[in-house]
């Protein structure tokens, strides 16, 4: 296992779960997952942080009012949030929730990028961010299924200085991978047209498994339900599944 030390600007550094029963969605994932947890003091409001070997790799909540619960959000290292907020709303993003201190930790946002998907902000104090990627019980891949696809890697690329490399550009497939060359983290796809007409902009986690045939049979077992079985490209085999709350997240088989 590599425990990443640092991360990069622009990049995604944090996911977390926003849940209307923190019950259900602790013992679904740490089942699933084998990750262990800590819960915080009540300052922090009980946030759970979710841990693989010892190591943090994701968070849970109770879901803020106004926020849709029961979703994955992906959070983007920035130096300063509230200069990056300004700067996305000046870009057309909007504002989900405002700024905010968290202890010692750091200062949050959220944001809706101009396509509408919801995306945190992470300027960090004493927590940098997870610290395990690309492994089994772990972020693997970060993913924006967008419905404005131009304008949304446009926003990403002006805002966060992404560096963008075009994996697809047919009307068939478009999708561009973020991150340095040659070590992509992630990706925005343009699923306009494969997306349920009440689905918005969103962006989406995949997790690392061992064997996502396994996993799929657990999620089941654990009261989930897996939405797309599993499948295999050129990039590996993956997995779609809903925790019990209807939470939609991907299953990515590590070699």
């Amino acid at each position: 296992m590599t425990v990443l030390t640092n991360h990069r600007l622009g990049e995604p550094c944090w996911v977390d779960y926003a849940s209307s029963d923190i019950d259900v969605t602790r013992d679904f994932y740490t089942n699933l997952f084998g990750w262990t947890t800590d819960v915080a003091p009540p300052e922090y409001g009980g946030y759970i942080t979710f841990h693989s070997n010892g190591h943090p790799v994701a968070g849970m909540g109770s879901a803020m009012e106004g926020m849709q619960a029961n979703t994955w959000t992906t959070y983007l290292l920035v130096e300063d949030a509230a200069k990056t907020e300004r700067e996305a709303v000046e870009a057309d993003a909007e504002v989900y929730a405002p700024v905010m201190t968290v202890g010692d930790k750091g200062t949050m946002s959220v944001i809706a990028d101009p396509g509408g998907a919801a995306v945190g902000l992470w300027q960090p104090d004493q927590f940098r961010g997870f610290e395990v990627v690309g492994e089994a019980g772990a972020p693997a891949w970060h993913e924006l299924y967008a419905r404005s696809y131009a304008d949304q890697v446009d926003f990403y690329t002006k805002t966060f200085g992404w560096k963008t490399d075009v994996l697809g550009d047919t009307a068939d497939f478009r999708y561009s991978t973020f991150g340095p060359e040659g070590m992509p983290v992630g990706g925005v796809y343009d699923a306009d047209k494969v997306l349920p007409e009440a689905v918005p902009s969103h962006w989406t986690i995949y997790f690392g498994v061992d064997d996502a045939d396994a996993a799929c049979a657990r999620v089941v077992e654990l009261g989930g339900t897996v939405i797309r079985d599993p499948w295999d490209s050129e990039f590996g085999r993956f997995a779609q599944a809903n925790d019990p709350l209807g939470g939609m997240f991907l299953i990515q088989h590590i070699q």
